[in-house]
């Protein structure tokens, strides 16, 4: 992606408005065999709201949800720093992928992955040597954000204990300091995946591996009783479709016209019956295989046919054979 983004911690919101390129609609299916929500009026649904950080990719569970629920409209769209609990208190989103830390009072929210912090330095800066670096080897450098969204490089940075820290000047958003890294100014640390979005020629990110990785989760309001929430927190944990809960979420909501509830449980396998026909089966499998082997050999091109065996003579015809060397034929 070569879009600009005001995505990296410390750093002002960007001027565009970029993120509403990203929001999209879905239609409501229309006619009797629409499900509704309760309290809507009968000719639209309410949409659900899923909002993103920069970097967090959601195609996994959107498309997820487009399947199971047609039914009901989706809109993603973008949260912008500092606004990506925001937009659930506005109401703006019904639930956010956020990156950690967040106010743990007011939300709840599920972990789901961790990012490595990397940072950004030109090209021929002597950290681009090597593999991965420490905050320890960026010392004397000049961060080109906010101190306090990098504590492990604050806490060892020489412009801060000295106090010679220079203003950041002409910085609008995480185009504007990446601009600024390749030009030699400073440096920038930030999430792998935001650095992904922000490559270029003249500019190359390391790993640090002494800064605490960014954790992603999903975030909702605290004590939300919303069922298309439920359905959500649902698919984000990999709850199938047959699940008991997704009978009671969206396809109750919407008048149990689903069909989730008609559908019978499934029957378990015991832990016994599985051995039986595991064994059962290696059994006919090894039959099969023995069948196989014994007709492939009478088969074979060139084989030559199985000579008959001789049954051996009695004791009283051994006799007579000899008596007739002995006389010539006669008795």
């Amino acid at each position: 992606m070569s879009e600009a983004h005001s995505d990296a911690p410390g750093l002002p919101p960007a001027e565009d408005s970029a993120a509403s390129d990203e929001a999209r609609e879905l239609p409501p299916v229309e006619g009797d065999l629409a499900p509704q929500l309760p309290g809507q009026a009968d000719d639209a649904a309410e949409p659900f709201r899923i909002a993103f950080a920069v970097g967090v990719t959601v195609t996994k569970w959107t498309r997820i949800w487009q399947e199971r629920h047609p039914d009901v409209p989706l809109v993603v769209f973008r949260s912008e720093p500092g606004e990506q609990t925001a937009v659930l208190v506005d109401g703006g989103a019904d639930v956010s992928f956020v990156r950690l830390p967040i106010d743990t009072e007011a939300f709840s929210a599920i972990a789901l992955y961790t990012e490595v912090q990397v940072v950004g330095v030109a090209k021929d800066h002597p950290v681009s040597a090597f593999d991965s670096v420490t905050v320890a080897d960026l010392a004397d450098e000049h961060l080109l954000q906010e101190p306090d969204t990098v504590p492990e490089w604050r806490d060892v940075a020489i412009e801060i204990a000295e106090g010679s820290r220079r203003p950041l000047l002409g910085i609008r958003d995480l185009d504007d300091a990446v601009g600024q890294v390749a030009a030699g100014v400073g440096i920038v640390i930030v999430p792998h995946a935001i650095s992904r979005m922000h490559g270029r020629k003249d500019v190359v990110f390391r790993p640090v591996t002494d800064v605490a990785e960014t954790q992603v989760s999903l975030a909702w309001p605290q004590g939300s009783d919303s069922p298309l929430v439920e359905e959500f927190i649902g698919i984000v944990r990999g709850r199938s479709a047959a699940s008991s809960r997704t009978g009671s979420g969206v396809g109750a909501a919407a008048g149990g016209q689903s069909g989730a509830g008609d559908e019978k449980p499934v029957k378990k396998i015991g832990p016994v019956a599985k051995a039986k026909a595991k064994a059962r089966a290696a059994a006919e499998a090894e039959a099969a295989a023995s069948s196989k082997k014994g007709g492939a050999a009478a088969k074979r091109p060139g084989a030559k046919p199985a000579k008959p065996v001789k049954k051996k003579q009695s004791d009283q015809a051994n006799a007579a054979q000899a008596r007739r060397r002995k006389f010539g034929g006669k008795r």
